[in-house]
């Protein structure tokens, strides 16, 4: 799987192994288990997903504000890494007391602080990718670290999931159920600090700019400089983030509310947990397919293919009840899933200068996970003013629509 790949190359690539058994948990069993905490405090099916769309919404909206400033600080030499242990730890930590939190309102802070842990440690490690490999290289790097990730998730959710049901009372219930998530989340925990080891090791900031007094005051106006240029001279940069502002915000809020959807419509919990861990093998045969590829076509076009494919998904969620019809949504999206992602990074850590790839990477940010708020606000608003789970997730649709229209602007730039 590691064939073809250098050193430094596969110490970048493992990060992408170990966050994702944590992106994996959040859609998942970090859901489930609110909803417990949730349903013992008297809330109902409709507020549990609210809220839990409000969390992510914070979560998100608070990385919008960081990302780019801690991105802009990083592009001074030899920032980069430490700014990216610290956010790693801070989320391992944040990970390790979601499993002993007892109450459903702390359990929302801690994984609002974990979130954003989460989320600022990718603006550094996606900023890595000029650093590791070359230009030409970076579409089957970025898509090999999306695949690797779906697969390798896989081997710490098995044991978290196993726990999960020994300890669940409307299953085997034969552990104590608390005893059972915490465990659950310690090897997810070790599992992501584990894995990003060789990263921590090998990894030398390579593109840069010099360190200056009032370090923080001139990544403000770096910033804004880059704000500008970007909107007068830049257009392909601009219109991409736009676009990419709004499609990825659709697939962020599928992927981050798909337990959450399939819970609030009442559909079999640990049936959900086995579609989705399905999900994650057939993500990782598409990911790996489309780095593939972009060997022999363009990655616009292959990116264009997958906002499609989420378009398509939006539209069927409409008719979605039951556990099997959620299944082909489920298959539909991992098909679509590690592609979409791989190749936006890679695609977009192309057309940006690589010494100020801290500082745009944080920009991306903002126009993807930090954008997020408004899939998953827009969900929790549809579903408190409908009271209905698929005409929430139905809304999705109009982003993936006006990520069309502005990818479509970016690439005529």
């Amino acid at each position: 799987m590691f064939k073809g790949f250098d050193k430094l190359e596969k110490s970048w690539i493992c990060y992408d192994v170990g966050n994702s058994a944590f992106t994996l948990l959040v859609s998942t069993i970090i859901p489930i288990w609110f909803n417990a905490l949730a349903t013992s405090a008297g809330l109902s099916d409709s507020q549990y997903l609210a809220y839990w769309s409000y969390a992510t919404s914070i979560a998100t909206v608070l990385v919008a504000v960081i990302g780019p400033v801690f991105g802009s600080i990083a592009d001074n030499k030899n920032f980069k890494k430490p700014l990216f242990t610290i956010a790693l730890l801070i989320g391992v930590v944040g990970c390790l007391v979601m499993g002993v939190v007892p109450d459903w309102t702390l359990y929302l802070v801690t994984f609002v602080v974990a979130k954003v842990a989460y989320q600022a440690s990718l603006v550094f490690y996606d900023s890595m990718l000029v650093d590791v490999t070359t230009p030409e290289r970076m579409d089957i790097v970025s898509s090999q670290g999306y695949a690797l990730g779906y697969l390798g998730s896989c081997i710490p959710f098995v044991a978290a999931m196993v726990l999960f049901v020994l300890g669940n009372p409307s299953f085997l219930g034969i552990i104590p159920e608390k005893l059972s998530i915490s465990a659950a989340f310690i090897i997810i925990a070790v599992w992501w600090f584990a894995v990003t080891i060789p990263l921590l090791k090998n990894y030398k900031q390579k593109y840069y700019v010099e360190n200056t007094s009032g370090m923080i005051s001139s990544s403000f106006s770096r910033l804004a400089g880059t704000l500008r240029n970007m909107y007068r001279n830049e257009k392909k940069v601009f219109y991409f983030l736009i676009a990419f502002f709004f499609y990825i915000d659709g697939v962020y809020t599928i992927i981050d509310e798909a337990v959450a959807i399939g819970t609030a419509l009442g559909l079999n919990q640990v049936g959900l947990l086995v579609v989705l861990l399905l999900t994650q093998v057939v993500a990782f045969a598409f990911a790996t397919l489309f780095g593939k590829l972009s060997k022999k076509y363009s990655s616009t076009s292959l990116i264009m293919v997958c906002i499609f494919g989420y378009f398509t998904v939006a539209i069927y969620a409409l008719f979605m009840s039951t556990l099997w019809q959620f299944a082909i949504m489920a298959f539909i999206v991992g098909m679509f899933q590690g592609a979409i992602q791989a190749l936006s990074r890679s695609y977009y850590a192309q057309i940006i200068p690589a010494n100020a790839s801290g500082e745009y990477f944080g920009i991306y940010d903002i126009c993807g996970k930090g954008a997020a708020f408004m899939g998953t606000t827009l969900v929790g608003v549809a579903v408190s003013l409908t009271n209905s789970i698929n005409i929430a997730v139905g809304t999705l649709s109009v982003l993936f629509i006006c990520g069309i229209f502005f990818f479509r602007k970016a690439l005529k730039a």
